[in-house]
C-alpha cells in the first residue's frame, strides 16, 4: 500500500518527533488517505496492525497512524493489544500497570486502563502486566466486547498486534477488525514468509487491505523528487 521512508525515532519523543517531521508525517497522512479509500461504503472503524515477523515496524507504524488520524481531528484509540511484548507504553512514555490484560481478566473496567496523551483526541490502552496465557485471552468473548466498547466512544481503533507467523494472536484479533494492515521492513523480509503471513490474514473475516513498505532506503533521485512533492 505505501512505502516509508528510513528512519530512527526515540520513542518517547515518537509524537513530537512525527510533528516536527513534516515528509515523514507526510507518508503517514497519505497511507491514512489511502486507508479511507479502502473501506467502500462506510468508515472504516477498527485496524489491526501486525507483520509477518518480529522487528519489522508494525508499533511504529500503529502508533504513526493513530497520531495522524487524531491529528484528522478523529477520536482514535491505540490498543496495544501484542501483550507478549508489549512497546506501546514506551512509545508515549507512560505506566503499563494496568491494561488491556486486566479487562480481559475483570480486574478492571475498560473506561479506567484508557488514557489520554498530549494529543487531544487520541488515547491508548496499553497491554497490561503480560500474562501466562495470551492466546487464550484474545480468544475469549471479552476480546470482542472491548473492541465494541472501543468502537462506542471513537472514532477509530487502532490494534498493535503480534507478529502472524510467531504465534496465533494476530490470527485471532484479525477476525474481529474490519481492515488488517501487513508491515513489511524493506531489505530483510523474506518473500515466502510475507506471502504466507498475507495468506493466514485473508483466511479471516476481516479485509486485508494490504501491505505497508517500512524502512524503505530511497535513492538520491526519489529522495529528490520525495523532498519536491513535500
Amino acid at each position: 500500500m505505501r512505502r516509508l521512508k528510513n528512519t530512527s525515532v526515540q520513542r518517547w519523543r515518537h509524537i513530537n518527533y512525527l510533528q516536527d517531521n513534516f515528509s515523514l508525517s507526510e507518508e503517514y497522512r497519505t497511507l491514512r488517505t489511502n486507508i479511507s479509500f479502502a473501506k467502500a461504503g462506510g468508515d472504516l472503524r477498527s485496524l489491526l496492525v501486525t507483520s509477518s515477523e518480529a522487528g519489522e515496524g508494525k508499533s511504529t507504524t500503529a502508533s504513526s497512524l493513530a497520531i495522524v488520524m487524531a491529528q484528522q481531528g478523529k477520536k482514535v484509540l491505540l490498543i496495544d493489544a501484542d501483550t507478549r511484548k508489549p512497546s506501546q507504553h514506551e512509545f508515549f512514555d507512560t505506566d503499563n500497570s494496568r491494561g488491556l490484560t486486566n479487562v480481559l481478566t475483570g480486574q478492571s473496567e475498560f473506561g479506567n486502563v484508557v488514557r489520554p496523551t498530549r494529543l487531544a483526541q487520541m488515547f491508548l490502552m496499553t497491554s497490561g502486566p503480560v500474562p501466562p496465557n495470551p492466546a487464550d485471552l484474545l480468544s475469549a468473548p471479552e476480546m470482542s466486547r472491548v473492541i465494541q466498547q472501543a468502537k462506542d466512544h471513537f472514532n477509530v481503533v487502532i490494534l498493535d498486534s503480534p507478529p502472524v507467523l510467531a504465534v496465533s494472536d494476530a490470527r485471532l484479533l484479525a477476525t474481529l477488525c474490519e481492515g488488517i494492515l501487513l508491515v513489511v521492513k524493506s531489505g530483510s523480509a523474506e518473500i515466502d514468509k510475507v506471502k504466507k503471513a498475507a495468506n493466514v490474514l485473508t483466511e479471516g473475516q476481516g479485509k486485508f487491505l494490504g501491505v505497508v513498505l517500512n524502512d524503505m532506503k530511497l535513492s538520491k533521485k526519489e529522495q529528490y523528487y520525495d523532498a519536491y512533492n513535500s
